[in-house]
């Protein structure tokens, strides 16, 4: 059994004149939620082993906050070029390509591309958006990472900064 977080950057700037989309940073209330987030999905006592994130800024610090956090080695952190832009198919691709002793995996990216694939992965429900620094957990029978096929995730849980815990 494997199981996957998903999660989408915490909110960034908007930019500065000449800075590129790619080196937006987060905010305060940005920083503020990645940790709020990150204690939820401890809370749930999630043993994360293995994170993988976009190069961009806002995305790294978002995958580094939840590494303190969960108490996961700054050297099980991978940065991947791919997740900047990435579609369902290369997200695909990033997850497939992971080593199986990784039981579960944390990726953080961007809009659309991670509401599209939390979407196809999901066998339950839809997941129509993804506000930033949600995240969505799901599970899959499989022992390989190899293995990962659409429409396979179960289990799924959607949490997002603004929802009120039950």
């Amino acid at each position: 059994m494997k199981r996957l977080t998903l999660v989408r950057h915490a909110q960034a700037e908007a930019g500065h004149p000449g800075q590129s989309d790619f080196e937006r940073t987060l905010t305060r209330r940005g920083t503020e939620d990645a940790a709020e987030m990150a204690r939820r999905l401890k809370a749930r006592k999630a043993h994360v082993n293995f994170i993988v994130s976009s190069t961009a800024p806002r995305a790294f610090t978002t995958a580094e906050l939840f590494a303190r956090t969960l108490k996961v080695s700054p050297s099980s952190i991978d940065k991947d070029d791919r997740l900047y832009t990435a579609g369902p198919n290369e997200f695909l691709t990033v997850l497939r390509e992971l080593d199986s002793a990784h039981e579960h995996v944390l990726i953080t990216a961007h809009n659309p591309g991670i509401t599209e694939f939390a979407d196809k992965l999901s066998s339950e429900r839809r997941i129509d958006a993804m506000p930033t620094c949600a995240m969505a957990t799901m599970q899959f029978d499989i022992v390989n990472w190899s293995d990962l096929r659409w429409r396979a995730g179960t289990g799924v849980d959607l949490d997002y900064p603004a929802r009120q815990e039950e």
